[in-house]
């Protein structure tokens, strides 16, 4: 009998410290499990077209086209976006047509049945940089680069209650180019204890994961502005996320004016509704 009851508490020992190293070993994979992305929340940053009065700095947004054709575009489509769409940038028509003519575009057929390449004109769309997203993604350590085209509005992150609340008050619409400007400023050292795998870089501000493919795009004096403007790191990153924001939502400032209008209307509307319901039934009995 005694026996019997030292091997019983021999085995609960026993699964007492299997249960603690078991427990011990399964918490970093449990704490990971739990990890919500990004861990960085985006920084607000004040754009011109924040608001409801807010506009785009056309100025603003040259420069950001810039730093998507030398900079982004090597990587990343824009398959939505027409040249001749750069008109609302202030650019003139003969700019748009020189500015198209640098790039070359698939068409055809022609007469003999074949495809053909020529030079760009203002009705073509931005080409993509690879031939299809297979090839993008070979060529960027198996994962494809995502158009740029929506990027601005696909990339909002929520944000929590209360705050959501009050963005509704304050015309808040600025989460996708905050999360862009983060991005790419955000570039870090890994913290003690985090592993990243070799061609993958630590980046808290990445809305999936804490690393990935993407290596820091800028850096400063890469590309040359002509208004005297800061070559820094964040002016393009501020600069090129407000393209971003303009090549997803155009009609941005028409949409604003156009809400502020109803929303005149419908005060003016409100109140002679009410007049007349004065008017008719002042003399009425109740």
């Amino acid at each position: 009998m005694k026996k019997l009851v030292a091997t019983l508490l021999s085995l609960a020992v026993v699964g007492s410290l299997a249960t603690a190293v078991f427990a011990e070993e399964s918490k970093p994979a449990a704490e990971a499990a739990e990890q919500t992305y990004p861990i960085k929340e985006p920084r607000e940053q004040h754009w011109s077209f924040s608001g409801p009065f807010g506009a785009y700095d056309k100025q603003q947004l040259q420069r950001g086209l810039k730093v998507y054709t030398e900079v982004c575009s090597a990587c990343h489509s824009m398959d939505l976006v027409a040249f001749r769409t750069l008109a609302d940038l202030g650019y003139t028509p003969s700019q748009v047509k020189l500015f198209a003519a640098n790039y070359e575009t698939q068409d055809g057929p022609n007469p003999q049945g074949e495809m053909f390449t020529r030079k760009a004109l203002p009705s073509d769309h931005f080409p993509a940089p690879f031939p299809n997203p297979q090839a993008a993604a070979v060529a960027n350590n198996g994962a494809a680069p995502p158009d740029f085209s929506l990027i601005a509005k696909a990339r909002e992150i929520e944000r929590g209650f209360p705050r959501f609340v009050f963005d509704i008050f304050s015309q808040y619409q600025e989460a996708g180019p905050d999360y862009i400007y983060s991005l790419l400023t955000g570039y870090e050292e890994p913290p003690a204890g985090v592993q990243v795998p070799q061609g993958s870089h630590y980046n808290p501000y990445f809305h999936a994961a804490a690393v990935f493919a993407m290596p820091k795009p800028l850096s400063d004096g890469q590309v040359t502005y002509d208004d005297g403007s800061p070559q820094t790191v964040e002016q393009y990153a501020h600069d090129v996320s407000a393209f971003l924001m303009w090549a997803a939502e155009p009609k941005l400032v028409e949409r604003k004016h156009t809400g502020f209008m109803v929303m005149v209307f419908l005060l003016i509307f409100t109140g002679l509704i009410y007049l007349t319901k004065r008017s008719v039934y002042a003399n009425k009995e109740h």
